[in-house]
């Protein structure tokens, strides 16, 4: 079982196709791995066990009957709990969708099926992906592997937790102000936000729909790069959904070099509240890019700086009007309906039962700012700033080929040391927000561990709209060099596990 669940999914892939191991092999070593271990972590709301191993059986007959399996085929996946699946429940973290089973399948959920990738389970999350550090589950927070005390990121923190204990060689997230970037960061793997548009959001339970973003998370950038090959693509069942080829996302990450490449370096992702291990493996980092050929170009995007102001009235804007559909008339949680009481009254005491407080804190913020006499004030202003950001990257982009800076300012914090802080937990997320609300494309990847507390510490690489193979070239000369000169940040065994 160790050998099976340290390989990449690539090699995984790879021992499928060519028979030296069965896809039943591969999941069931999976599944006694989240067995053995995930009593500790509580990444999994849910696994899927019969329908995993009967999407690995038929890999297995696909290949006996001599069909040309794709490149993921038979590799397993842990999902977050965000994308509807049918059959199988679909909470988002939230008390309100407990028990709901979906009668269809998202769309990027479809072609992970279609690609013949087995998926385990669904994994834990901030409720309706709100947090930073998945704490906010209705079901209990996840453990970061690398220390059970701290958190793994939010709000796919189930996701990347599972990656980093071996439970799944892939995972997929979803971004919508580093949700992604930010759990990978912390636990040493890879996430990859995607361009706005570039991977459907039908059937993903929507947060804040001009910011929610899914993508692939993984050990490596060429795991990530082949998932993301799979879910990208244009889908006419979203209307955001952009009608252009994918990026040669594959080929970037298997020929990775950044030899003349020009690579921004920003000021307003430093300063002040920035750990100083971060700062140091982030310049070493910078150091590396300039000894593998690439030249550095300093950076003014004065728009930065109000970023994270900017996304705190959009987001809770946005989320104010998708949650109102979660009712108690219609689906999902129903609480004081006895037959007597009134449909207001019904929707009040469920939405007061079924919500979390940071959900309850969003909408109320987001339907302040989006009220009569405050709209123009709030949240038309932080429109105007989201044009200065885009701006600014536009700028940027003209003088450079990617950008790169630290995924976050600190590495992972003790479990509920920010709970009662929301501004501090805000802040997670400062170096992730300024790409969302632009629309572009992001990785992080591990660059070494923060020397006071050992943690990982994430690499994040910022490329234009629909460039995302920059992302996979840059990721992968910079993975490679880091494994030939210190090896990979991550060492086989999570050590709290």
């Amino acid at each position: 079982m160790t050998e099976i669940i340290k390989l990449t999914a690539a090699e995984t892939a790879e021992r499928i196709a060519s028979g030296e191991l069965t896809a039943v092999e591969v999941a069931e070593a999976h599944l006694a791995r989240i067995e053995a271990v995930d009593e500790k972590v509580h990444a999994f709301l849910h696994i899927d066990r019969e329908g995993a191993l009967a999407q690995a059986r038929e890999v297995d007959a696909k290949r006996e009957r001599g069909e040309e399996l794709g490149p993921l085929a038979g590799v397993p996946l842990a999902l977050k709990d965000i994308f509807t699946t049918e059959g199988v429940p679909t909470t988002v973290g939230s008390k309100i969708l407990e028990g709901w089973i979906p009668p269809y399948d998202a769309t990027l959920v479809k072609r992970l099926k279609a690609a013949d990738v087995v998926i385990l389970g669904k994994t834990n999350m901030d409720e309706f992906a709100m947090g930073s550090s998945t704490e906010n589950s209705a079901y209990g927070p996840t453990g970061n592997p690398w220390d059970l005390t701290r958190i793994p990121g939010g709000s796919g923190g189930g996701s990347s937790a599972a990656l980093a204990a071996y439970m799944a060689p892939l995972a997929i997230g979803t971004d919508t102000g580093g949700s992604i970037r930010q759990p990978a960061a912390v636990t040493g793997t890879v996430g990859v936000k995607p361009t706005y548009g570039a991977v459907s959001r039908y059937g993903m339970v929507a947060f804040s729909s001009s910011l929610d973003q899914g993508g692939p998370c993984a050990r490596t950038v060429l795991d990530a790069a082949l998932l993301h090959e799979v879910i990208a693509g244009h889908d006419p069942m979203d209307s955001t959904s952009i009608d252009a080829p994918v990026p040669p996302v594959v080929e970037a990450a298997r020929n990775g070099s950044v030899a003349g490449m020009r690579v921004g370096v920003v000021k307003q992702f430093r300063g002040e509240g920035y750990q100083a291990g971060v700062v140091q493996r982030f310049e070493e980092s910078v150091e590396l890019l300039k000894e593998l050929g690439a030249e550095i170009v300093e950076l003014d995007c004065p728009s930065f700086d109000l970023a994270l102001s900017a996304y705190y009235l959009i987001a809770p804007s946005e989320c104010s009007s998708n949650l109102a559909r979660f009712d108690g008339l219609r689906y999902g949680l129903r609480v004081g309906d006895d037959g007597t009481a009134s449909a207001e009254s019904v929707t009040s005491l469920t939405r007061e039962a079924g919500f979390g407080d940071e959900v309850k804190r969003r909408i109320m913020l987001g339907t302040y700012a989006l009220s009569s006499g405050y709209y123009d004030a709030y949240y038309g202003s932080a429109q105007k700033v989201r044009t200065l950001i885009t701006r600014d990257f536009e700028k940027a982009f003209e003088q450079v080929d990617v950008i790169v800076s630290p995924t976050t300012p600190t590495t992972a914090f003790p479990i509920g040391e920010r709970a009662d802080d929301p501004m501090a937990m805000y802040l997670a997320d400062l170096c992730t927000i300024p790409t969302n609300l632009a629309g572009n494309s992001a990785m992080s990847l591990p660059c070494g561990l923060a020397p006071e507390d050992n943690l990982p510490v994430g690499l994040q690489i910022i490329a234009p709209a629909m460039k995302d193979d920059r992302l996979y070239t840059v990721g992968a000369a910079v993975e490679a060099a880091f494994v030939e000169k210190w090896g990979h940040p991550l060492i086989e065994e999570a050590p709290s596990l």
